[in-house]
């Protein structure tokens, strides 16, 4: 069968890459186009679109890069219409990929979508239209499944929370210790996204100097380059970096500042002591307070 997957974050990246890896056992002979990052394309799918050029975060960061999200939407159906897929399965990244579920269901395309918006905090009256086209939801909250059917009457599927198993793996087969680590490490997730990073690292960074006895480590986003975090980095002697490595450095560390998102839960599952943490522009904080806009 022929898959067309879209995630529109690192957290979507990750979860599309497992999930991916489920299809190829399930389907030996699926041919898988996608929108995600580097783990959904080391699995061997065809990435046609990098979550690092897809998001953009608060109400003024949206209205700015508008024409580069329509003309990403508008790429993105043509694509779909030229690939053909047996099948779309949208991860999360509600903005955007509910605009392509509406559109896919209109065009008789047979449409799942994996991991549910948060319409149970916010915009409820999604649910709506998205009765209307998604052939099946799977949601990863136990509560979810109620939620939907006493609220909704919609029957979705619980399917379990995919980073539970993946980090109770990695736990029970990673027990290294970082090198040249000699103070305890306090650990620094100023999220994946550009906008995010440079609005929230130079506060987190700004702590180190209050705690000269510990070594403060970022974990780089495997989307950015490390070129992008240089100059922040400038002018602290107690300051580290990881890339590819945030569970490993979750695994030493003794507390974490750490972006609101998918990462506050990854980061409790490893038992670590966190401050959450966010910030944005002034008027993105008072259109959409702790979340962003995922178009």
């Amino acid at each position: 069968m022929k898959y067309y997957i879209i995630a529109g974050e690192a957290s979507g990246d990750l979860h599309g890459s497992n999930l991916i890896k489920q299809l190829q056992v399930q389907d030996t002979t699926a041919n898988i186009r996608c929108w995600g990052g580097d783990l959904m394309q080391s699995t061997g799918a065809t990435l046609v679109k990098h979550y690092r050029d897809l998001a953009f975060m608060g109400f003024s960061e949206v209205i700015r890069n508008l024409p580069t999200i329509l003309g990403n939407l508008k790429w993105c159906k043509q694509d779909i219409a030229d690939f053909k897929p047996d099948a779309i399965i949208l991860i999360d990244y509600p903005g955007f990929n509910l605009r392509i579920a509406e559109w896919a269901k209109a065009n008789g395309l047979k449409v799942i979508y994996y991991i549910s918006p948060q319409v149970w905090a916010w915009k409820a009256n999604r649910v709506k239209k998205m009765r209307t086209c998604i052939d099946l939801m799977l949601c990863i909250l136990p509560f979810e499944k109620d939620y939907y059917k006493t609220n909704w009457n919609w029957e979705v599927e619980y399917v379990g929370h995919p980073l539970i198993e993946v980090i109770d793996v990695y736990t029970k087969a990673n027990t290294q210790q970082l090198e040249s680590q000699k103070k305890p490490i306090i650990a620094l997730l100023p999220g994946s996204r550009k906008q995010e990073i440079a609005k929230k690292l130079p506060i987190m960074l700004s702590v180190a100097s209050h705690f000269k006895d510990y070594s403060f480590v970022v974990a780089k986003a495997p989307g950015q380059d490390d070129s992008f975090y240089t100059p922040f980095l400038e002018g602290y002697d107690n300051v580290n970096v990881v890339k590819n490595g945030t569970y490993d450095l979750l695994l030493n560390a003794k507390a974490a500042l750490v972006t609101s998102g998918t990462a506050t839960l990854e980061t409790a599952l490893f038992g670590v002591p966190e401050v959450v943490c966010y910030k944005g522009s002034n008027i993105s904080q008072v259109y959409i307070v702790g979340e962003p806009y995922h178009g």
